[in-house]
């Protein structure tokens, strides 16, 4: 039975990289089942551009990942190349964190039952109880981590700590309504996702569905991105839109955008854990 990987690169754009890319996976044995390129002439990194590369591949008979990984280095340093190679099958170890809404959680641990996403979820984390029952008949573990002007270092001192311990690659914020410390945010670089509603700037703060009614908006959405230290502005990976009208009270609106917002959470974990997503200084590029 075959193992396929996915390898994933960006760097300065000059001519050969991809001869240089797709010999060494000849030479090695392995077979081109997807490539996807990308060359961004809009940056200052180099007069040609920033290139970017996603190559999925595989071979007759499983290999070392690290082996792979450092057969692949003598490439990547020549040609200045941020590399990355991994198991295309691996789900991707995700925890969630949660606050009291449920939709994307519960969205989230559905499609991994039901192998609708590539992951799987060793705990949620949450700063109070109201979702234990529902991670718990999922059968997966709860963590309940209170967060307070006072215990904020030590509540993100355990974040880390769990993510150590439970060999987590991704952080996934399902309406999680605390704001990340600089220092989880820097620790964890490309590796937090947050959703949140479309309406800002417009509509800040509490009831912002309430407020798009009473303005009567005519477009709701959600959008998926990376957390940075600058709140909800970070790398944009997915979004989703759709068209309301005046018939949908201010609690419709509400439930038809927590649909937006599990299904546009659930589009990016699923391009992140499937290696599409590369970052681009403050935006993304996207191989769907």
């Amino acid at each position: 039975m075959s193992t396929s990987y996915v390898l994933t690169l960006s760097c300065p754009d000059r001519p050969g990289l991809v001869f240089a890319v797709t010999r060494w996976i000849a030479e090695a044995g392995g077979n081109i089942l997807d490539s996807q390129q990308f060359t961004d002439v809009s940056t200052d990194v180099d007069e040609r551009g920033e290139f970017f590369l996603r190559v999925h591949f595989d071979f007759p008979t499983p290999q070392d990942l690290a082996g792979l990984r450092t057969a692949f280095a003598a490439v990547a340093t020549e040609h200045r190349m941020n590399a990355a190679i991994v198991q295309a099958e691996a789900p991707v170890r995700t925890l969630v964190m949660v606050s009291t809404d449920g939709h994307c959680l519960n969205d989230l641990l559905f499609r991994q039952t039901t192998g609708g996403l590539n992951i799987v979820v060793p705990a949620v984390v949450s700063n109070h109880r109201d979702l234990e029952q529902l991670a718990g008949r999922y059968d997966v573990p709860f963590h309940h981590v209170p967060v307070s002007r006072e215990t904020k270092a030590q509540a993100e001192a355990a974040l880390l700590r769990l993510v150590e311990e439970l060999d987590v690659v991704l952080v996934v914020l399902a309406r999680y309504m605390q704001i990340l410390g600089d220092d989880v945010c820097r620790e964890l670089t490309g590796r937090i996702i947050n959703i949140h509603h479309s309406f800002l700037p417009s509509f800040k703060g509490a009831r912002p569905y309430h407020q798009a009614h009473d303005r009567g908006v005519k477009l709701i959405g959600a959008t998926a991105h990376y957390v940075t230290a600058d709140l909800d502005e970070g790398p944009i990976i997915d979004q989703g839109v759709l068209r309301v009208d005046h018939r949908l009270r201010a609690a419709d609106l509400a439930r038809v955008g927590r649909d937006v917002e599990s299904q546009t959470l659930s589009r990016a974990v699923q391009l992140h854990a499937e290696s599409r997503v590369l970052m681009n200084g403050p935006r993304t590029v996207v191989f769907d």
